[in-house]
């Protein structure tokens, strides 16, 4: 049997066409042509003896049964000139006045292969060509023809041929069509697996990501706080270094861990995904890197879905990774509420900007929009009133993903990115004027 919604073995070589096919002589369809010449060859024999009244096989009659089986050699690789030498050798064959027999299996295999690749105009004009012929034959060439003393064929004997081209087109459009319909299966499953890689990639992506930037954010705080304070005050410099240590062995430890998923797809992951329990931890790094971060829990709490309590854990981190890198603010509140539909999160940082990213540069809040879209959740990002920045995510903890929730159109990104960017814009310029004139 052939593969699920596939065509069977014995019509896969009907599948590859002349670009797909292998070159020189190994590439040709040998077994199914030697069966065809054993065919013509032992039927034409006993079809001789079933017509007395027609010409005796001879050589010729040989020379045109091999010649019109042998040319289906290539009727993979050059379909239209073998239907038509395979149609001319049977009205060479009929004319000759020998035997009707098998030998018009030539013309049918010939025709099967053209149509099959697409050219169904040759195949109809090769049957239609050997059907007039036929006719020419029997009602009007047959006078100069052998055999001697040989008359008219009545018009009711023109039906038979009639019948056997139209039952080779129909099987010929029949295996056309299905050829279609599992060509089709083919790329619907080839694009399936095509979105699920993306998916895949684009999950690596973001995981990479928020480990790297949060990460990476620290170190940067606490290399500049080591060298600034490197020579005045080397204990505080060597907290810094250690803390240093500490973030890039845990970054390297959940890289790892996302590195060998690439490796080894299917096995589990040899330490569990972080999630809402670690938050503490994530206190400490941003305390580490000098911002101090209030959580608060409201609601009754329960153990999350794997996928909804990483999602959770990586937002949060995003966003406080945000506030380290992008915000004036030292301080940082971070609400987690457990409600009857799913789980709310709330992160505030009080401002003002220190640059024109404040609040993420984009590549962190599509990664958390895309996270809380997965789980049917949204995400919403902006500057505050009254001033600062707030991240809100709501993740259910049922339901299927909905993904218009979770992503914007191109015109909506962007002309929100416009409007944040002018708001940052306006409480940067707010902060250096209160700056000069000496205001808190």
């Amino acid at each position: 049997m052939g593969p699920p919604f596939g065509p069977p073995r014995w019509v896969r070589h009907w599948e590859t066409g002349p670009a797909g096919r292998r070159t020189g002589i190994a590439g040709l369809p040998w077994a199914s042509t030697l069966v065809v010449v054993v065919i013509v060859l032992v039927g034409s024999r006993l079809a001789e003896r079933m017509q007395p009244d027609r010409v005796e096989i001879d050589a010729l009659a040989r020379t045109l049964m091999l010649a019109g089986s042998l040319v289906l050699l290539w009727r993979h690789r050059f379909p239209v000139p073998v239907v038509c030498a395979a149609t001319a050798t049977v009205l060479l064959y009929l004319g000759a006045g020998y035997p009707y027999g098998p030998v018009l299996l030539t013309v049918a295999l010939a025709c099967f292969a053209a149509v099959v690749h697409g050219h169904r105009v040759a195949a109809w004009s090769a049957l239609g060509a050997l059907w007039a012929g036929h006719l020419l034959i029997a009602h009007w060439l047959y006078r100069w023809l052998p055999p001697a003393g040989d008359g008219p064929a009545s018009w009711g004997e023109g039906l038979g041929p009639a019948a056997w081209m139209t039952a080779v087109l129909a099987a010929s459009e029949l295996l056309r069509a299905k050829r279609q319909q599992w060509a089709h299966v083919r790329a619907e499953r080839a694009a399936a697996q095509e979105r699920r890689a993306e998916e895949e990639r684009l999950r690596m992506a973001r995981e990479l990501h928020d480990v790297l930037a949060h990460s990476i954010s620290v170190i940067n705080v606490q290399a500049s706080m080591g060298l600034a304070l490197l020579d005045s005050d080397p204990e505080q410099a060597r907290t810094a270094l250690t803390t240093i240590k500490s973030a890039s062995k845990e970054a390297l430890g959940e890289v790892r861990q996302v590195l060998d998923s690439l490796r080894t797809p299917g096995d589990a992951p040899r330490a569990p995904a972080p999630g809402l329990d670690r938050l503490p931890e994530l206190v400490e790094q941003a305390a580490a890197a000098g911002l101090t971060v209030t959580t608060e829990s409201t609601g009754k709490v329960r153990r999350l879905p794997p996928g909804a309590d990483l999602a959770a854990f990586r937002i949060v981190q995003e966003a406080l990774t945000n506030v380290v890198r992008h915000s004036g603010s030292r301080t940082a509140d971070v609400t987690v509420a457990h409600t009857a539909e799913g789980l709310r999160l709330r992160i505030d940082d009080a401002g003002p900007a220190t640059g024109g990213d404040a609040g993420g540069s984009g590549n962190g809040l599509a990664g958390m929009r895309e996270r809380a879209a997965a789980l049917g959740g949204t995400i919403e990002a902006g500057p505050r009133p009254d001033g600062g920045f707030r991240v809100e995510a709501e993740l259910p903890l049922t339901g299927a993903p909905r993904p218009q929730q979770g992503r914007e159109r191109p015109e909506q990104e962007n002309e929100r990115r416009e409007h944040e960017n002018e708001r940052r814009e306006q409480e940067r310029e707010a902060h250096e004027r209160r700056e000069e004139e000496g205001t808190p």
